[in-house]
């Protein structure tokens, strides 16, 4: 018998018999005082696991499917070559000099997953494009913007640009916000942070259907008489500025942190740690995440800097499964074109919960002043959904 072994008495039966457990093992000493807590999130749970034979079908699909879009990009977009070569020369240097996870390998683990991706943007921006037009379209976010329409108008030249620029941060916020905390929405947001590994590539894993939230934001802008090239140019600028807050580079600008976002800002919000996770949703100026309580930003003296990254939930690890994953249920929902009553009310009930989801998201508790979360950290919104104390 092991020291550990102890006797207990039978859980069923009236006999006076016993029988052998194991004693519980011990629990962990609590951490020295100041000890910085990085553990690692919990193992994802498994997915199916299909035959050899439809793994292997699956296996030679996926290639097709991919090397039919990478040429149909191609066609489409013959430059995406180019660009995604240029961005490898000129940030993949940074990247090995002043590195922000040191060790992190070039050919790290779904580098190839992310590169497809890259290859197939022009296709999938088509079909979010498509998708964007509709959904900025039914969103009715163009009534607004006919609204501000006069205030617009009567602006100097000079504070058009400003005011676009704000205006789209300002939505920008709130739609990245609303696909976090939005369960519907979350789905298709979650491909985006399912990478492990942070890098410049990885910033072009994202599902069409993703940015499709950003749609009424371009719609009101529009309506309320904003230049549509100067609207495509802030688009254009918030991509080229994710691709760099995405790159594996140890920049922080410490002065600067609550007036420009910078890498350090966007990945503590990649960042699968519990204090950091519902934060830094701005897309250029972090003034959104102060005034709206989502701010979060380590004291630079702690030292601290983001060790876990990914999502808990359930992701396939390939870029077909990535795409077709959040459409999970999808089938139930088409067949019932044939039931049109059936369909109405199923979509009146779809549409309520979602505008329940984005109120709730909207109004959820935070904290307007600085909370410490754990030693050297601070943030200034209480856990999703909780009671600020």
């Amino acid at each position: 018998m092991g020291m550990t072994d102890v006797l207990t008495p039978p859980s069923h039966g009236n006999g006076p018999t016993f029988e052998w457990a194991s004693a519980p093992p011990p629990s962990p000493p609590p951490p020295r005082p100041g000890a910085l807590q990085t553990t690692p999130p919990p193992p994802k749970p498994a997915g199916p696991q299909p035959s050899k034979l439809r793994r292997n079908l699956g296996v030679l699909g996926r290639f097709a499917f991919i090397a039919a879009g990478i040429a149909l990009s191609f066609q489409l977009d013959n430059s995406i070559f180019g660009v995604v070569a240029i961005l490898f020369v000129l940030v993949g240097p940074f990247e090995k000099l002043y590195p922000r996870q040191k060790g992190q390998k070039w050919r790290r683990p779904l580098v190839l997953n992310d590169i497809s991706f890259a290859l197939m943007a022009p296709v999938l921006n088509v079909v979010g494009v498509t998708a964007a037009v509709v959904i900025g379209g039914l969103s009715l976010f163009w009534l607004p913007g006919l609204a501000f329409r006069p205030v617009v108008a009567a602006m100097p030249g000079w504070m058009i640009p400003i005011a676009a620029f704000l205006m789209f941060d300002f939505l920008g916020y709130w739609t990245h916000r609303w696909a976090h905390e939005v369960p519907f929405l979350w789905r298709f947001h979650a491909v985006h942070h399912s990478p492990e590994h942070m890098d410049w590539i990885s910033g072009f894993r994202i599902h069409p259907f993703d940015g499709v939230l950003i749609a009424p934001a371009f719609f009101f802008l529009i309506a309320a008489g904003f230049d549509t090239e100067l609207t495509g140019i802030l688009a254009l600028f918030q991509v080229v500025l994710g691709l760099f807050f995405h790159a594996n580079v140890r920049v922080r600008w410490r002065f600067l942190d609550r007036l420009v976002c910078n890498p350090e800002f966007h990945h503590w919000h990649h960042a699968n740690e519990a204090d950091a996770i519902g934060h830094n949703y701005s897309p250029a100026l972090p003034w959104w995440d102060l005034a709206f309580g989502t701010f979060f930003m380590p004291k630079h003296k702690s030292g601290r800097r983001p060790q876990h990254y990914g999502i808990d939930e359930y992701l396939p690890n390939n870029l077909v499964g990535q795409l077709t994953h959040p459409l999970r249920g999808a089938r139930q929902h088409v067949s019932l074109w044939r039931h049109p009553i059936i369909a109405t009310k199923r979509g009146y009930r779809g549409v309520r919960k979602l505008l329940a989801d984005v109120w709730r998201a909207s109004t959820r508790p935070t904290r307007s002043r600085r909370r410490e979360t754990v030693p050297g950290s601070f943030s200034t919104n209480a856990s999703l959904f909780e009671k600020a104390a």
